[in-house]
């Protein structure tokens, strides 16, 4: 009777842990929001977009300053308890003064510096475009980490041309140097143009610092143009994305700061939404 009763208190304690490892928290890194979700407000009112970012909870930011001086945006954001930990650079910026892009994102405050866009022809990205980005990447991204800041590029889909036994976005990674270059994963334009987002964080492991969370709208036709309608970027967890896997997985390789990234012309439905997915899920 003792060792049916142990069995049983055993039994239940399993199940209690069990029940308790079910009820973990998937996400647990910080609120991240990029800017480009609120491009409408921001032009018209900095103070209070940053109210409403800071209502919703978010404590990570990425992007600009909106035209205000850098000091003083940073102020308002550590008014607000946000952090600016990313910023954006255009690639004809790292062309023609890294130096001045460095400056810029040590005045925010930021740790990293963000390029999400090669320029390139209609008919496509090219070899040729790679080979250009890689000597401007590794070139940048040495005298961004002189001044103590993190460059990385974040692919936009159209990178997944086929090249030799991969693609131009296999390229990209292996050519450019670690020590200067890492990337961001902004996981609808991986999806969008073909590619498998948990797959790339597990083939490229730490090459990945920073997420954009978003989310594709089911059904949607995807191409390699890096360009879709913003109405089918919808809220998490109401598109076709494996969202939960792919969070899995970049906790595994190391990714701190993710960003909710909405393209639609709705933040303030979808946003609250995609919050209280993340904040559903479990592992």
């Amino acid at each position: 009777m003792k060792k049916y009763n142990t069995l049983l208190i055993l039994l239940a304690l399993t199940a209690a842990t069990t029940t308790i490892a079910q009820k973990k928290q998937l996400y647990t890194a910080p609120l991240g929001i990029e800017s480009y979700t609120f491009r409408n407000s921001f032009p018209v009112n900095i103070v209070k977009t940053l109210d409403t970012i800071q209502k919703l909870g978010f404590t990570e930011y990425e992007g600009e300053s909106y035209g205000m001086p850098a000091a003083e945006f940073k102020k308002l954001c550590s008014n607000r308890g946000i952090k600016i930990i990313s910023t954006g650079a255009d690639y004809g910026e790292l062309v023609k003064s890294p130096e001045a892009v460095a400056h810029k994102a040590k005045n925010l405050g930021a740790k990293y510096v963000m390029c999400a866009w090669i320029p390139h022809a209609n008919s496509g990205f090219t070899l040729e475009n790679a080979k250009n980005a890689v000597e401007v990447f590794n070139k940048a991204g040495k005298i961004l980490k002189d001044s103590g800041i993190i460059f990385c590029y974040h692919a936009h889909g159209y990178e997944f041309q086929p090249y030799q036994n991969g693609t131009l976005l296999d390229y990209l990674i292996k050519n450019t140097n670690p020590k200067y270059v890492s990337f961001e994963m902004d996981i609808l334009w991986i999806h969008f143009g073909g590619g498998d987002p948990v797959a790339l964080l597990k083939k490229y492991g730490n090459r990945w610092k920073l997420m954009h969370l978003k989310d594709l709208k089911k059904g949607t036709k995807k191409d390699l143009s890096g360009g879709t309608s913003q109405e089918n970027d919808v809220a998490l967890g109401t598109g076709e994305i494996n969202i939960p896997a792919i969070l899995k997985e970049a906790k595994k390789v190391g990714i701190k700061h993710y960003f909710i990234e909405d393209e639609s012309n709705h933040p303030g439905e979808q946003v609250p939404k995609s919050i209280a997915y993340l904040k559903s899920l479990k592992e």
